[in-house]
């Protein structure tokens, strides 16, 4: 190693001191300057004759411009081929980034006017490298040639990302009659990187809001490249998209929002990153516990706001989890020991025997909400326990090196029971007007059938409904006798319940007849049922959740006649067997309808009056039979023929 030290300094011995520093290339962005030295020996000096360092790096102002594009400007006053030209430039350009392209203004003619930029020129938009003597030079985000350290995705040179949070997220647009617009994403202060991409007819427009609460609103009409409060703005606008780009990072507070523009829905997918603004700062120590004899103190954490440089509530920094708060540092102070005559109570350094003080809490309150989301609290504060034991309140600071338990937690977070309205039932008439169930249910969070909610909010189970179909009745024709067979079908037909979604009766089969002749009694069980359409089973309900006329449960009975003459039938046997049919009521009655002839010719006889079975709808004479529900009138009569007989 000595031997590459002597070597070195020789080889340096060659060359004159260096030089004093060159102006900047450039006032500000970022130039380049440059020293030289000259070599002492007639010999070639091995090493090189230039150095150069970066120089200006402070921001530009914004009304500056773009540096490769001042060079490609000066050219705007010389003749390229017998004619003037607004030139452009060309950056990027992955061949040679160091050389001078421009292109004229509304043509397509590229031309090199220049070999090489000027000193300090950046190689690319997004880089920090330069050009220097033609060349593209590494620079460091420290600004330094030759440096590789980089900025994080936060733009903290060599940092570790931890200043700030990816944000990425969709919008979708979800239209409505009273809404031109809507709130896509808002984008805070000091964010960078941010990406947008919308898919739709659509459009996206900027509203902004300064540090001092100046606000404005930008269209996005067109394509292109332009300022807004400082901060640089890229759009794309193509027919059935717009992407929108901003390095950052932000100069004030962006709202992106999207104007409806068409009956199609849009999407939006976003992404950037979003500084921490609240972040922990530790603070100095504490007051010492104790004036002598040993003590104690602390550090703590406070929430430090960035941007407005200024401490903040905790809960400012609780918001990000990123931000992790500092543990307290806790050393020993003034360890002196207290003199006897000053009345100070002696101090013990705090061990295995005099534990450190400690947060304390109380049990938690009752939940503030039994569903839906309550609150419970408690009281936390610090405690110390002196040698013999004995515990005591102190002031909360001295507990600070440990997190304070929470005093509010939330509880019984889940939904409370809620109904579940069912679809409806079809209507229980094919024709005119009828009615129409549905079921409705108490359902907990689990998706359990259960009770709890409140009856003033239960939907309604049955409603009227209207089927567009005209009714009749047609004629028919009850039979003369209705025999045993008839009545055992008409019964099963009208048995005929399902258990459906909707709350109903289901009758179970009846008992058989109690008698084996005669007139007798029989009984069923009747059920409130409902099909779980989730579990697709059976539930049973109490009687009130069903609705509408409960079906009996118990009739009578009819099992033939015990005399074996079935023409004849007791009362009950009749009204057994024809009291159902209340619908022939309703087309056929008995009427009267004049008087028989008189029974006698002279001298006195009588007229009984005529009873007919009626249609009422067509007031034709029907059979006798259709009126067996309605009472018969009384037989009515009437003197007539009252003359005396002449004499034989």
């Amino acid at each position: 190693s000595s031997r590459t030290a002597r070597s070195e300094e020789d080889r340096d011995s060659l060359w004159d001191a260096w030089g004093s520093w060159s102006e900047c290339s450039r006032t500000c962005g970022g130039g380049a300057s440059y020293s030289l030295r000259r070599c002492l020996s007639s010999k070639t000096c091995e090493g090189r004759n230039i150095r150069y360092r970066t120089c200006s790096n402070v921001d530009c102002p914004p009304e500056a411009g773009d540096f490769r594009a001042q060079q490609c400007s000066a050219h705007n006053d010389v003749k390229y081929q017998g004619q003037f030209y607004e030139w452009l430039p060309i950056s990027n350009d992955p061949d040679n980034p160091c050389s001078l392209k421009c292109q004229a203004r509304g043509a397509a003619l590229i031309v090199e006017l220049a070999p090489k930029v000027l000193d300090g020129t950046r190689c690319y938009t997004e880089s920090l490298d330069m050009c220097i003597s033609g060349l593209c030079q590494i620079v460091g985000c420290d600004r330094q040639l030759g440096s590789a350290v980089k900025e994080d995705n936060c733009g903290v040179c060599n940092g570790d990302g931890s200043t700030c949070r990816l944000v990425r997220g969709q919008y979708k647009s979800q239209l409505s009659a009273n809404k031109l617009d809507d709130t896509v994403v808002a984008v805070p202060y000091g964010s960078r990187q941010v990406r947008l991409v919308l898919k739709g007819p659509d459009h996206l427009y900027l509203e902004t809001k300064t540090l001092q609460g100046v606000k404005s609103e930008n269209s996005l009409s067109s394509t292109g490249s332009f300022l807004v409060e400082n901060s640089s703005i890229d759009f794309q606008k193509f027919p059935d998209k717009e992407i929108l780009r901003i390095s950052g990072p932000l100069n004030a507070d962006f709202t992106i929002k999207i104007r409806y523009a068409g009956a199609a829905d849009s999407s939006v997918q976003f992404i950037f990153y979003q500084p921490i603004i609240h972040r922990w700062r530790e603070t100095d120590f504490f007051p010492c516990s104790a004036s002598c004899g040993g003590g104690y103190q602390l550090t703590s954490a406070e929430c430090f706001d960035l941007r407005s440089n200024r401490v903040v509530a905790d809960q400012y920094c609780h918001y990000y989890p990123e931000n992790i708060k500092p543990k307290p540092k806790l050393q020993e102070c003034n360890l002196d020991p207290c003199p006897a005559s000053d009345g100070y109570k002696q101090i013990m350094p705090y061990d295995l025997y005099h534990p450190l003080p400690r947060w304390e809490s109380t049990p938690w309150t009752a939940c503030s909400s039994s569903c839906g989301g309550g609150i419970q609290s408690r009281s936390v504060s610090c405690v110390e326990e002196d040698i013999q034991g004995h515990i005591s309140p102190v002031e909360e600071w001295k507990c600070m090196y440990t997190p304070k338990m929470p005093v509010v937690q939330p509880c019984n977070i889940f939904d409370c029971p809620k109904w579940l309205a069912q679809e409806w039932s079809p209507c229980t008439v094919t024709c005119g007007q009828g009615l129409r169930y549905r079921v409705v249910l108490c359902i907990d969070h689990r998706g359990m059938h259960t009770g709890g909610c409140s009856p003033k909010t239960k939907p309604h189970i049955k409603e009227e409904c209207i089927v567009p179909t005209p009714c009749y009745k047609p004629k028919e024709k009850l039979p003369v006798e209705a025999k045993l067979p008839w009545y055992k079908q008409a019964q099963e037909l009208e048995e005929g319940a399902v258990v459906s979604e909707e709350p109903s009766f289901i009758p179970e089969a009846w008992s058989t007849c109690s008698v084996t002749c005669g007139v007798g009694s029989q009984v069923r069980l009747v059920k409130c049922q409902v099909l779980l359409s989730f579990s697709q089973s059976v539930a049973d309900l109490p009687i009130d959740e069903c609705e509408g006329p409960k079906p009996v449960s118990q009739r009578a009975c009819y099992s033939g006649p015990c005399s074996g003459d079935a023409a004849e039938h007791t009362p009950e046997e009749t009204e057994l067997l024809y009291g159902s049919l209340q619908e022939f009521d309703e087309l056929y009655d008995w009427e009267y309808e004049g008087f028989t002839e008189c029974s006698e010719s002279c001298g006195g006889g009588v007229q009984e009056a005529v009873v007919t079975c009626l249609n009422k709808q067509t007031r034709e004479t029907v059979d006798e039979t259709l009126c067996v529900t309605s009472r018969r009138p009384p037989q009515l009569l009437k003197a007539c023929s009252l003359d005396p007989c002449p004499p034989r």
